[in-house]
């Protein structure tokens, strides 16, 4: 069995996820399921075997790191089958790897169900958007559509950092240089900085991680720029929780009010099961109002989440509002909504279940 009739595999059947694991045969999440594929179970120097073939094709790329430390992500193309984002880690003192699989061509926003309104955060020339959501729910995808909005639209200089790069821009009417953290850069914290000398006019920061980076983005944001980046939050008050308490409590108040001054949207993101057996992503969405900047500098953060969940801040989505539509056109259950729906009985009372 060879790594390359895996993957191959893995696209015709329109798998999200590969997974190399000894003690069972490779498997393929498919429509948000694992199903296992024919054949024997791997053992540790099958998956081992399968492990150093995906480095080969990622250039020949060195296992040095991987095998000291155990873990470590990168990316690959294979011409004409896909891109695919690799996780490879140490299991029971075996190899395994979790490998993502990314069309090569960008996505259609329309196609997969992210709306206008989110597409069209990419008409800001300054400041900080922000895309939140749980692992895999498909933030790089949403910021793909956002950068390539730009792209499409603006003479620019788009530089993105990313850990690893999943979707390949072109220059369309902008520039687009894609960094990539450990083969092109130390960390998002020394590329973020050396960005800021590049005459960028829009940055996209792979993810937000400590209250270090998270300080130069804000920096760069206040400047002039326009950065966009992704957090593991689920829901605008607690991302903005998130960012104000990664910092020492006496460096807070400011930071408040550093956050006031350049955030412009929050959205955040989660996948949920559809009636044809795939998975559709809704939203929620809060673009800042000059009320909620007062919110966040007079940390009334609580009264944001109600506030967009009343639909009081203009532009805004919710999370419950986008289950109600999808339900009403079929493409979820109503039970499905009930589920995910922050006010189940409310989606109760509007689906008519009560």
């Amino acid at each position: 069995m060879r790594i390359i009739d895996i993957l191959k595999k893995a696209v015709v059947m329109d798998a999200s996820d590969v997974f190399i694991v000894a003690g069972m045969p490779p498997g393929l999440r498919v429509n948000g399921d694992i199903v296992k594929t024919d054949g024997e179970k791997l053992m540790p120097d099958d998956t081992a075997q399968l492990i150093a073939e995906i480095y080969q094709l990622a250039g020949g790329r060195a296992m040095a790191a991987y095998e000291a430390s155990g873990d470590d992500d990168f990316s690959f193309s294979i011409s004409g089958l896909s891109r695919f984002r690799v996780s490879a880690y140490r299991q029971r003192g075996s190899l395994a790897a979790v490998i993502r699989v990314i069309n090569l061509g960008l996505p259609d926003p329309k196609a997969i169900g992210i709306p206008d309104e989110i597409v069209a955060l990419a008409d800001a020339r300054d400041g900080m958007v922000l895309v939140t959501g749980p692992a895999d729910s498909g933030k790089s995808t949403t910021l793909a559509c956002i950068i390539d909005r730009i792209n499409s639209t603006r003479s620019a200089n788009i530089i993105t950092l990313e850990d690893p790069i999943e979707y390949l821009h072109r220059h369309k009417k902008a520039i687009v240089s894609q960094r990539e953290m450990a083969a092109d850069s130390e960390s998002y914290v020394t590329a973020l900085r050396a960005t800021l000398r590049q005459s960028p006019d829009v940055i996209l920061l792979g993810e937000m991680r400590d209250f270090e980076t998270i300080s130069v983005a804000m920096t760069a944001a206040e400047t002039g720029h326009f950065l966009l980046s992704t957090l593991h939050t689920v829901g605008v008050a607690n991302t903005i929780n998130r960012i104000i308490d990664a910092f020492p409590a006496n460096q807070q108040r400011q930071v408040a009010i550093q956050l006031s001054m350049v955030l412009r949207a929050v959205v955040s993101q989660q996948l949920v099961p559809t009636v044809d057996g795939t998975v559709i992503p809704v939203f929620e969405m809060m673009r800042v109002t000059p009320a909620v900047q007062n919110m966040i500098r007079e940390n009334k953060i609580a009264q944001i989440g109600a506030a967009v969940q009343s639909g009081r801040e203009g532009g805004s989505l919710t999370y419950d509002g986008s289950l109600y539509q999808l339900a009403k056109a079929g493409r979820i259950t109503a039970a499905t909504a009930v589920q995910y729906a922050s006010e189940p009985q409310t989606m109760r009372r509007r689906l008519g279940k009560e």
